[in-house]
């Protein structure tokens, strides 16, 4: 029985290479975009309407929440995120930077 496999040719092996990459790379764009808006959906719950935080919350949580991976559900809930909650601004007063 001459049972030899076949090698495949340099261009199936070049085609299968250029896959690989494209899916690695494919998945780590997926992982990169998926952080901005798991923050943007938290963020606008907790600065959301009637709250009378405005941009200024929205900027500032989108920030703790990227730093921290987490925010918390609601105003009083915020031992739910201790990095979120003990993050604090620059400077000699060094009040809570997160809202």
């Amino acid at each position: 029985m001459t049972g030899s496999k076949k090698k495949p040719s340099g261009s199936r092996a070049l085609q299968v290479a250029l896959l690989v990459v494209l899916l690695v790379a494919a998945s780590r764009l997926q992982a990169c975009d998926a952080a901005p808006g798991f923050c943007a959906s938290k963020c606008a719950v907790r600065c959301g309407k009637g709250k009378g935080k405005g941009p200024a919350c929205m900027k500032h949580c989108g920030q703790c929440c990227v730093e921290c991976a987490c925010v918390p559900a609601a105003t009083g809930r915020i031992d739910d995120c201790p990095c979120y909650r003990n993050m604090l601004t620059a400077g000699p007063r060094k009040r809570p930077k997160c809202p």
